[in-house]
């Protein structure tokens, strides 16, 4: 994998995923007082570009607390640990953020990509059939999630064979404007999101994120649209335990989705997200990422790491 690779499909699979801008924090309450709720809320953070909101709504007080000092102390980055390849944004970042990083992602973009749209449209092909795979059978990933997941990895599998990646001109501009907004993160490497924080790391991320949605939306691909498409109904509600029916489009794809939500002190939270989080909240050590060494003299990027490296 080039650095190209490394550097922008990251984060373009980043955005796909989660369609999050900049903006402003909400000081609404964590949770939700209706099962529904809990999930429009959070599907309306993002569509006012707040990841910081994002955060606090997803999880009780205590469990937030928890996961701004895991944060602050290098163990984890949650929620963007909800993320395909989120190990990989800081060294990604950082090297969009370089010094005539322009140029030098450029140039290899040139040496591997430009006027590739077969080899392109065959490795969305076969991306997307070996990420299905993997979700459908390993990982740690409820039911639900499955069959999210497969039905989203084949939404964006269809859009990367119509893509245009190949296009050189498109890909100056949107390396010129990824660089710019990657400068003004002010990230260089994972360390900086433990000395920045939680809440403010995430605030740097927003106008990045919104920059990627208008990336995407150049590549045919429309975030805007699908989170205003998103609907939600309860489909089951049992005491503390809700089943809940998410549907949505992605690209030319219907997604139909069941999420899972249960009430905690008084309030509604998603199941999978809480569980996740909670996983992240209790992780020792510091996180492993791809190397971050930005520029190379041959423009490789070190090898991937081993799937079992992987939070996911």
């Amino acid at each position: 994998m080039r650095r190209f690779h490394a550097a922008v499909a990251a984060l373009l699979l980043a955005a796909a995923s989660t369609g999050c801008g900049g903006g402003a924090s909400s000081a609404q309450a964590p949770g939700a007082a209706a099962p529904a709720e809990a999930l429009t809320r959070l599907i309306d953070d993002l569509r006012r570009d707040d990841l910081a909101g994002f955060a606090r709504h997803s999880v009780p007080p205590a469990l937030h607390a928890r996961l701004a000092i895991a944060w602050s102390e290098g163990r984890t980055s949650w929620p963007l640990t909800e993320l395909p390849l989120e190990d990989r944004l800081p060294s990604a970042i950082a090297a969009l953020a370089a010094k005539d990083s322009e140029k030098t992602l450029l140039a290899a973009y040139h040496r591997q990509f430009a006027h590739a749209d077969g080899e392109l449209r065959s490795a969305a092909a076969t991306i997307g059939l070996f990420a299905a795979q993997y979700v459908r059978s390993e990982g740690d990933y409820s039911t639900e999630e499955r069959g999210h997941y497969v039905q989203l990895i084949a939404a964006l599998s269809d859009w990367g064979r119509q893509a245009p990646l190949g296009d050189p001109a498109l890909a100056k501009a949107t390396l010129g404007q990824l660089a710019t907004a990657a400068r003004a993160t002010g990230i260089k490497d994972r360390d900086t999101f433990a000395r920045a924080g939680m809440e403010r790391t995430l605030g740097r991320l927003g106008p990045l994120a919104w920059r990627l949605r208008g990336v995407l939306l150049r590549y045919g691909l429309d975030i805007d649209a699908t989170l205003a498409s998103a609907r939600v109904a309860v489909i089951e509600h049992n005491g503390d335990q809700a089943r809940l029916r998410l549907t949505y489009t992605l690209g030319d794809k219907a997604i139909d989705a069941v999420v899972l939500a249960e009430r905690r002190e008084g309030r509604w939270y998603l199941r999978d997200l809480l569980r996740h989080a909670e996983v992240e909240a209790a992780r020792t050590g510091t996180p492993r990422e791809a190397p971050t060494s930005v520029v190379q003299h041959n423009g490789e990027a070190p090898p991937p790491r081993p799937a079992s490296d992987a939070h996911h």
